[in-house]
């Protein structure tokens, strides 16, 4: 029986029940304070899940992507080219170094950085005189991006890539984990991820030194001396070793939560698909999408139902969905940073943005409070035009 009252959340954490006997094993030895076993531990089994030399544990996927900018040493005034339709965690840390964040447009098939376009942005760059210190590509919602393409692109301009794999751990392109084509890729833990430390990230490269670096930066930048020596500025970025043992029992599931969210997904597609107007995201051919987040298109002129309207109707049933991610050139904050569209007069994010919604899509939902989302939507549809479906 459905409780009508009950919210039912986009993302909401998803305990294994195993977290408690890592977090009082760190009781019980004291590993209270940051660092530990539990942080090391973590860090070698994320490293050998997706196939990189080693993974640093810091205290957020920012705080990851921070790491990478110094790492690449990105200092004020530099440029570095950044996914547009993405959260603004993925060019705050541009803003954090001084530095001059350049908007690259999505394309239509994967929703994420559009070959067409950087590669664009890039020539322009290099007749400047002026290439960026990094570029840092998104893998929205669980899609991988056209990596194969834009890592050409790069490594004909030698530009180094950051992967914000932020919300595609799980996710594979080619036979590769997400996170793990460019110099340095980063992960999130955050608490709507699909698997959390509560609040938490990664770092994870094959440059080893630089991993050390990183390490070295996270802890405050303290110099091997007897007595606390700085030489340059540091940061208190290392995760505990009470998140990092939530994180250990969480990675345990990790498959499980990815095969459920693939799951409510394929739930969706097939009951949601047919209406007039819409359009689910696809998943690129040898790619295999975590499907941390159920999103799709809404059409309105095609399919005559507005998308903020079911976004509202939502709403007042206490089902939460939400606009896709509005890209970052169009925010007031990056409101005179460059963009590079995907074609003349193809901006496919601002077009994402005005269609996308996502649907709640955590691993913990029933089966009653899925159908009850699928129930609501095909509600609504049916009292609009165009449609004729049945509801289930």
């Amino acid at each position: 029986m459905i409780d009508l009252k009950e919210k039912i959340y986009l993302s909401p954490p998803h305990m294994s029940g195993n977290e408690l006997k890592y977090i009082n094993d760190a009781f019980e030895s004291n590993w209270i304070a940051p660092l530990g076993p539990n942080v090391e531990q973590f860090e070698r089994e994320i490293a050998s899940l997706v196939g990189v030399k080693d993974a640093v544990a810091v205290s957020s996927g920012t705080a990851a992507i921070h790491l990478a900018l110094r790492l690449l040493n990105v200092h004020p005034g530099d440029i570095v080219f950044c996914s547009t339709l993405t959260f603004v965690a993925t060019a705050n840390p541009i803003l954090y170094q001084g530095a001059k964040p350049v908007f690259i447009d999505s394309e239509p098939d994967t929703w994420n950085m559009s070959p067409q376009a950087l590669e664009r942005a890039l020539k322009e760059a290099e007749s400047a005189g002026v290439l960026p210190k990094a570029v840092i590509v998104v893998h929205l919602y669980g899609q991988s991006a056209k990596m194969d393409e834009i890592m050409d692109i790069c490594n004909k301009y030698d530009v180094p890539i950051i992967e914000d794999a932020a919300e595609s751990l799980g996710s594979s392109y080619r036979g590769k984990a997400s996170g793990t084509m460019g110099d340095f890729g980063i992960y999130s833990f955050n608490g709507n991820k699909i698997i959390t430390t509560s609040g938490g990230g990664m770092l994870v490269s094959n440059n080893q030194q630089a991993m050390e670096k990183a390490r070295f930066l996270a802890a405050q930048a303290r110099d091997t001396a007897p007595f606390y020596k700085h030489s340059e500025i540091g940061f208190n970025y290392r995760m505990s070793n009470l998140l990092a043992g939530i994180g250990r029992a969480q990675l345990e599931v990790l498959d499980d939560r990815v095969r459920l969210r693939r799951l409510i997904f394929n739930q969706y597609k097939e009951y949601l698909s047919g209406l007039p107007g819409v359009a689910f995201m696809e998943e690129l051919e040898n790619t295999r999408s975590n499907r941390w987040l159920t999103a799709l298109l809404i059409d309105e002129k095609g399919g005559g139902v507005s998308k903020q309207a079911l976004l509202d109707f939502l709403s007042d049933l206490n089902i939460e969905a939400r606009h896709v991610w509005k890209p970052l050139h169009t925010q007031p904050l990056f409101k005179n940073a460059p963009y590079y569209s995907h074609g003349e007069n193809e901006h496919v994010g601002e077009e994402l943005f005005e269609k996308g919604i996502c649907l709640p899509s955590g691993s913990g939902m029933t089966m009653g409070q899925l159908f009850k989302v699928i129930n609501s939507i095909l509600s609504f549809c049916s009292k609009r035009k165009n449609y004729s479906g049945v509801i289930i």
